[in-house]
């Protein structure tokens, strides 16, 4: 018979509710490689250690977002080193992640990536217009980083792109593509899917002509009815779900 104690009932809290978040990044990092999103070793999507805040969780360098797993992730701590987890950490995580979690405490998680409509409109360097009902979603919400630098490596440079999101939830970066940020994991994949297909419909709206925007005060009303975090959570989830997309 074992004689070993039990974990105490609040540490096995703990561990169940890490675990879940752990669950719930990887199905969000396989969805956007369901979605094309992945490019090469770019790309990173991180989420706040529930027990540890001020601790975040991101996938390795290297490891593909269709085959990525929950024992895979890296725990980063307050000063941008590996606390558990024994894969390579991307050299541009903390420097745009980390002072994107430092400086908004309030959004959980945050997305990045190389998708191809993220790159494209992201030489533009100009907003996306709330020209659609759905692009409404976006309109206020999002913001340009209009200097490019090479890979975001500098600390600087990821505190401006902090100062630049303000409190938005997501970040045009010039010539790179988007970073976006939620309230939790699913809203943050949710804004990179909307502004992917904002994207899509306003190139090719615009490679036929000139389209109508909607007035700002009707575009901020309907995106104020649409920002809803539970719409994103049953969003992401009926994604993960059409695209068979799990943990």
């Amino acid at each position: 018979m074992s004689t070993a104690t039990p974990p105490a009932p609040r540490v096995e809290t703990q561990r169940v509710e890490t675990q879940l978040v752990k669950e719930r990044l990887v199905s969000a990092i396989r969805l956007f490689g369901a979605l094309g999103y992945g490019h090469g070793l770019a790309g990173y999507f991180s989420a706040v250690d529930p027990t540890s805040p001020d601790h975040y969780w991101v996938n390795p360098l290297g490891v593909d977002f269709t085959r990525v797993r929950a024992e895979d992730l890296l725990l980063i701590d307050p000063v941008g080193r590996v606390a558990e987890g024994h894969g390579t950490l991307n050299p541009s995580v903390d420097a745009l992640h980390g002072e994107l979690h430092r400086a908004r405490p309030d959004l959980t998680a945050f997305a990045h990536t190389h998708s191809r409509l993220g790159k494209a409109w992201s030489t533009l360097g100009r907003p996306l217009d709330p020209i659609t009902q759905d692009a409404c979603l976006l309109f206020g919400r999002h913001s340009v980083y209009p200097r490019f630098g090479g890979p975001v490596t500098d600390r600087d440079e990821g505190k401006e792109i902090a100062q630049t999101l303000g409190d938005g939830s997501a970040v045009i970066l010039q010539s790179h593509g988007w970073v976006t940020g939620g309230r939790s994991i699913g809203e943050a994949a949710w804004l990179h899917v909307a502004m992917e297909r904002a994207a899509d419909v306003q190139l090719l709206a615009e490679s036929v002509g000139t389209p109508h925007r909607i007035p700002d005060a009707i575009a901020r009303e309907t995106g104020a009815m649409l920002s809803k975090q539970e719409y994103a959570d049953r969003q992401f989830l009926n994604l993960c779900h059409s695209l068979d997309v799990r943990s």
